[in-house]
């Protein structure tokens, strides 16, 4: 990958034993001019993500070497920055206990009595969250289930009071695309909120709803274009070690099993079954769906090989100079997808974008912060393990080192921008919470305008930590760099991010690129700090907003 620039760097971070290990060579990033301004600062930025990014890191994975320099690198970083420690103990660390189980996973099925060939990773992904040794399921009835969904608020019911006790799932991935009965093209808005993905149509629903009914197992069919990822992402990781919160109860309210089935094996499981996959997946939108049983069965046999580690969160903490004891918490994870040994050549997921951006973005946070305080208290949270479900996020929400109730807003950063500066910024789930209105006149203050997302059937919003506090009761607010970039084509950022999903993302491709501009991801942060400030400044709070998911006052916890 490319090494640290040549440029003389301001050297923020001297004396730190840590941070400066790092090897110059002449990389020229676009833009990049050294400073020494105690705002958003582009140079520091580049450093801290070239450190971040670096080989030495191996890829950021809690519970290796890689957690161990991160979590320094950042404890470093934001004393150096200003920022007091986050933690009421007097530290910059939350321990998060977690679990590490890699599996040894083998899955057979038979349709109509006849084994149905399988190749795990190609066709098919399975695991547990189950902190057991050894988990068996043995000739589960397989059943489709269309989307999975029970919605009550929609009058939507997948299952139809069908026993699923110890049966295998399978389930299209989304919410159901019901169509638009006014326009042929497009989808019912009042059913699941059209493209827009609810949380039903997340994967983590899904599983958990397969829980609550008894299931043995559940697959996801994944198909690309509603899954926002090619079958690789979720594929590439198997055989590895995953990650699990150290629950008292060793997650056995999970389901058993929990994986993905491609697509073009699903049509060939039907087909064997004798049944048309197009003709279930056009049933499973009309409200008179009822479940598939199918003539075979599946069996699974993981074995775990289990490992206790103490990962962490790094928290610094910025005192408002008028209301001290309410806060707006910066969320980015600080981990990526560590280090695959059994590959050739570059084994190392280096998370560049992923989310190197979005964490050297809280510390150079932090530094304008304790520059400038607001008047509520600003919370940089470097959160771990997302990568593995939003553990670390999930941990914090559960454990909150400051009452929720007081925490006003949550504001996430997550594989930022590097392409150059835009005219607009994108939106994630529009519709939630007052927060947007601050990220609009923010913007508009920069001379930019707030776009939607072009793909709102993905789910981001539900995709990364800020839903952690969000389904908590915390308004919370996720914008992406725009798609209209200063000086370049209309299709510039189109481009820029189909090529990064296609390429880079969860690749070990995802490493620091010689002809990034981070210009735009200055004015990105920038943009966060304005909204933050308006936020501060205000003598009420944000509210969310009718008809959002997450508006119901019970899911706030003290």
């Amino acid at each position: 990958m490319s090494k640290i620039l040549a440029l003389a760097v301001l050297s923020l971070l001297t004396g730190c034993s840590t941070v400066n290990h790092l090897v110059q060579s002449p990389l020229r990033w676009v833009g990049l001019a050294d400073s020494a301004a105690p705002g958003i600062d582009q140079a520091r930025l580049a450093k801290h993500i070239e450190t971040l990014a670096s080989d030495r890191y191996e890829g950021r994975q809690p519970g290796t070497p890689g957690e161990t320099h991160s979590v320094n690198y950042l404890t470093e970083a934001f004393a150096a920055a200003g920022a007091e420690p986050g933690h009421p103990d007097g530290g910059y660390v939350q321990n998060v206990p977690l679990v590490g189980l890699t599996a040894q996973t083998d899955v057979g099925m038979q349709i109509n009595g006849k084994p149905l060939p399988l190749t795990l990773q190609s066709d098919v992904v399975a695991s547990t969250r189950r902190v057991e040794k050894l988990v068996r399921v043995r000739k589960s009835p397989l059943v489709f289930v269309g989307y999975g969904v029970q919605a009550p608020e929609y009058d939507w019911d997948d299952y139809k009071g069908m026993d699923m006790r110890g049966k295998t799932l399978l389930m299209l991935v989304n919410d159901p695309q019901i169509p638009d009965p006014a326009a042929a093209d497009g989808l019912d808005a009042q059913r699941f909120k059209g493209r827009a993905m609810t949380y039903y149509g997340r994967w983590t629903y899904k599983y958990e709803i397969a829980a609550k009914l008894g299931a043995a197992a559940v697959l996801v069919i994944h198909e690309t274009g509603p899954a926002g990822y090619p079958w690789g992402v979720v594929s590439d990781g198997m055989g590895q070690e995953h990650f699990t919160l150290d629950a008292a109860n060793g997650n056995s309210d999970k389901v058993a099993v929990n994986g993905w089935i491609r697509d073009t094996t699903v049509r060939r499981l039907m087909s064997a079954a004798g049944l048309d996959f197009d003709q279930l997946k056009a049933a499973a939108v009309r409200d008179d769906f009822t479940p598939v049983s199918l003539p075979g069965q599946a069996s699974f046999q993981i074995r775990n090989r289990i490992r206790k580690v103490q990962s962490a969160n790094v928290v610094a903490r910025i005192e408002g100079s008028q209301k001290p004891d309410e806060l707006i918490v910066f969320t980015a994870h600080w981990d990526h997808l560590g280090r695959d040994r059994s590959l050739n050549g570059d084994q190392i997921f280096n998370g560049a974008v992923d989310n190197a951006t979005g964490t050297a973005g809280l510390i150079e946070l932090a530094q304008a912060f304790a520059a400038n305080p607001a008047e509520r208290s600003v919370l940089l949270l470097a959160v771990t393990a997302e990568e593995q479900g939003l553990l670390g996020a999930a941990h914090y929400a559960a454990n909150p080192l400051y009452p929720l109730g007081q925490t006003v807003a949550n504001i996430n950063m997550d594989a930022m921008n590097v392409w150059g500066r835009t005219e607009d910024v994108v939106l994630v789930g529009k519709g939630q919470n007052t927060l947007e209105d601050d990220l609009a006149a923010a913007a508009h203050g920069q001379g930019r305008t707030v776009v939607d997302e072009r793909t709102p059937e993905k789910g981001f919003y539900f995709r990364s930590d800020h839903f952690e506090f969000a389904k908590r009761g915390v308004p919370a607010l996720y914008a992406r760099s725009g798609t209209r970039f200063v000086g370049r084509d209309a299709d510039f950022g189109a481009r820029m991010q189909q090529q990064y999903i296609a390429n880079d993302y969860h690749q070990v491709s995802d490493e620091v690129k010689d002809d990034w501009d981070l210009s735009g991801l200055v004015q990105d942060l920038q943009l966060l700090e304005a909204v933050a400030r308006r936020v501060a400044a205000a003598p009420g709070t944000p509210q969310w907003k009718t008809g959002s998911e997450f508006s119901r006052p019970a899911t706030r916890h003290p």
